[in-house]
């Protein structure tokens, strides 16, 4: 089976957006000369997961930002065709079986929260990359959005930025 990685940026309260779905909080941290890991990651992801909503925001973000990746995007609604996106109903054991039997090591599960809590529940993360970003939202769209099972994890790796952002590599304990 591939490697499932959660890779996420939240508040230090545990959101990943804001009420409305709004990520604009994350904009002083984008641009700058630190991209936190970004592009290693990317590189090392052969394909990407992401719920409707989170399909809903990237495309408001101009072009498509995940080019010569195939995309999943979780959802029953109808919404405009990116390239190398497939839309499906499957479950995420069905998805993670497709994606095994494609050869792919390493998916993105980009989010959002239901999608991540999907994944989780059936215990088909990986590895939780977290960007802690010093910020306080207060409210808004959490990390998993619902309960689901107990899940020991093991920190593997931290790395410390200049601008506060903490970010936390864990993996489930066998």
């Amino acid at each position: 089976m591939p490697e499932i990685i959660y890779y996420v940026a939240a508040s230090i309260d545990g959101y990943i957006a804001t009420p409305d779905g709004g990520v604009d909080w994350l904009a002083p941290f984008e641009g700058g000369l630190e991209d936190y890991g970004y592009s290693a990651f990317y590189d090392s992801v052969d394909a990407i997961l992401l719920g409707s909503r989170t399909y809903e925001q990237v495309l408001t973000f101009g072009d498509w930002p995940y080019p010569g990746k195939p995309s999943w995007v979780f959802s029953a609604r109808e919404f405009p065709v990116e390239p190398e996106v497939t839309f499906t109903h499957a479950s995420p054991v069905e998805i993670a079986a497709d994606l095994d039997a494609r050869g792919t090591r390493r998916a993105w599960l980009v989010g959002g929260a239901a999608l991540a809590s999907s994944f989780r529940n059936v215990g088909l993360i990986t590895e939780y990359i977290i960007s802690v970003m010093p910020v306080v939202l207060g409210g808004g769209i959490p990390l998993f959005a619902k309960p689901g099972p107990r899940e020991k994890l093991t920190l593997v790796s931290e790395m410390r930025y200049e601008d506060g952002v903490v970010q936390l590599t864990y993996q489930p304990d066998a």
